[in-house]
């Protein structure tokens, strides 16, 4: 009888474990990044006519942001069933803490917190536009002029825009004003939302108002700089640049209810109609804002 050939053990060193170890995390990021450095370097991206990038967005710009978001601010989002799958909708937000982190924040929580993973366009100041680097940036990320055709243009176009209707005056405002809405400007949003139909989502912010608390303004310096103000704050500009982090503050953030402009394209042009609509949406954020203080007693917790 022939002997029978009993098969040598194999050590479990030897198994092939390729098929079920996961993949290295490290090699999947630097192959990310060596990835996006070809597609920039070879001009193998999109951006749009506002100069928007969302490959860079995605890639950069996001990552970069997601830790003030989590991990710094703790910002907690409330009411992102509000906006809508798909199609334009105009998100109007409060503004302050003399830095104007709040609108980049609202931006990370419109991406990350939405099931579709949207992108808003946020309109910007002028002075956004004329500083070297910051208007590339702002551009690239999504950001364009605040004015009524480029507004209008973007919502024809089915996005998410932001606006900021306090202005500098929200975010320049002293911390003795904290979260006191400011004058909305003449109601060009409103004009914008009824002209194309738009809903009209409010957002109330919490938390930005402690991020840099504005003690005094620097006039003379602001003049000097082009600047609508030189803030001073309880660490700029005692500790130099160290005193440009913010403080970490927790933030609170609710979408509200859309308030529908369908069947309203007439109205765009009636002073008084845009103005009973402007203060409409002025009054639900500050409602809001006094809802969520009462919720977040203690800026500090976790």
């Amino acid at each position: 009888m022939s002997e029978v050939e009993v098969p040598t053990p194999v050590e479990p060193a030897e198994w092939d474990q390729s098929a079920s170890a996961p993949p290295d995390i490290w090699d999947q990021r630097v192959a990310g990044v060596l990835s996006l450095l070809r597609k920039r370097l070879t001009g193998d991206y999109d951006v749009d006519e506002f100069g928007f990038d969302k490959q860079l967005t995605e890639s950069l710009f996001l990552p970069v942001l997601r830790p003030l978001y989590r991990s710094w601010f703790r910002i907690e989002t409330y009411g992102a069933k509000h906006l809508p799958e798909s199609g334009p909708a105009l998100i109007v937000a409060n503004h302050s803490g003399t830095v104007a982190l709040d609108a980049i924040m609202l931006a990370v929580a419109v991406h990350d917190e939405h099931p579709a993973k949207r992108f808003l366009r946020l309109l910007g100041a002028d002075f956004v536009f004329r500083m070297p680097g910051l208007s590339e940036v702002a551009r690239k990320s999504g950001s364009t002029l605040a004015c009524n055709p480029d507004a209008e243009r973007l919502l024809t176009a089915g996005e998410l825009v932001g606006v900021f209707p306090e202005g500098f005056k929200g975010v320049g405002k002293p911390f003795a004003d904290r979260y006191k809405l400011q004058r909305f400007g003449r109601g060009g949003f409103v004009s914008a939302a009824l002209k194309t139909g738009t809903p009209i989502i409010p957002a109330s912010i919490v938390g930005a108002e402690e991020t840099y608390p504005l003690l005094g303004n620097i006039r003379p310096l602001a003049r000097l700089l082009g600047t609508p103000y030189f803030p001073v704050t309880p660490t700029f500009p005692w500790l130099g640049p160290l005193g440009l982090l913010p403080l970490p503050s927790k933030w609170l953030i609710e979408f509200g209810e859309p308030i529908s402009t369908e069947g309203r394209t007439d109205e765009a042009d009636d002073p008084m109609a845009v103005f009973n609509l402007a203060d409409q949406v002025r009054e639900t954020i500050q409602q809001t804002l006094y809802r969520l203080l009462e919720r977040r007693p203690d800026p500090w917790s976790a």
